[in-house]
């Protein structure tokens, strides 16, 4: 036998979250007003359902599903070709918003993106046959960013995340290295965003530009400098 799952996914009216979805390449293959306002998008292997839903607000949305991809580095440039064609700029907060390519402690690599209803879809890539979470590092500011990077996207907990890093860029008697810097201080600018501060992002943003990497760290360094360009842009 065959079987496939299919996520239908609750939104206050469909037309946005139809318009999102196109602006990312899928298409439109159902939609239909009544009895229920209920539509389908599709891209590739990827198929979402979608409902119509009066009174539901987006903002306190806690709908989410999960896919897999061969091709996540593709898919996510992808993406934000596609919505900065349509919005001028890649959308980093608020609704709708994509988040950063990251390599996670548990075996993928993933970037979260929300569409207009609310809605989270984590895309991921396997990279380990370990989905357990690693432990934290023991070094205080790989720690820092593991847990900071945790409450952040999985827990969606920014405030949590700003505590851990600014608690830990404070730190009296170590330093980090260019590129720990570059990931804590890049992280810090993305959650004060997410939060409405966005003095704090903005004055994070230049200190982060400042940071002078070697070419063989630019390298390693390469997800998060993209996001500092997407924040900054």
């Amino acid at each position: 036998m065959t079987e496939n799952t299919i996520p239908m996914l609750p939104c206050p009216t469909l037309q946005p979250v139809l318009d999102f979805y196109t602006v990312l390449g899928f298409e439109v293959t159902f939609q239909q007003k009544s009895p229920n306002p209920y539509a389908v998008v599709q891209r590739g292997g990827i198929q979402l359902h979608f409902f119509g839903m009066k009174g539901y607000d987006p903002a306190e949305s806690y709908s989410t599903c999960y896919i897999r991809t061969d091709d996540i580095d593709g898919l996510h440039e992808d993406f934000r070709t596609g919505l900065k064609a349509a919005y001028g700029r890649i959308p980093t907060r608020g609704l709708p918003r994509i988040g950063p390519l990251k390599d996670t402690s548990h075996g993928m690599r993933q970037f979260l993106v929300t569409d207009p209803g609310g809605n989270c879809l984590r895309i991921g890539q396997q990279t380990s046959q370990d989905h357990h979470h690693r432990p934290a590092p023991k070094e205080t500011f790989s720690r820092a960013l593991h847990h900071a990077s945790l409450l952040a996207d999985s827990k969606d907990d920014p405030a949590g995340a700003a505590k851990i890093i600014d608690r830990v860029l404070h730190t009296a008697d170590e330093r980090p290295t260019p590129v720990q810097l570059l990931r804590l201080l890049v992280l810090r600018a993305d959650v004060a965003g997410r939060l409405g501060d966005d003095g704090t992002a903005t004055s994070v943003l230049a200190e982060a530009a400042a940071v002078h990497l070697t070419a063989e760290e630019r390298e390693s360094a390469h997800d998060d400098l993209e996001r500092l360009e997407e924040l900054r842009g």
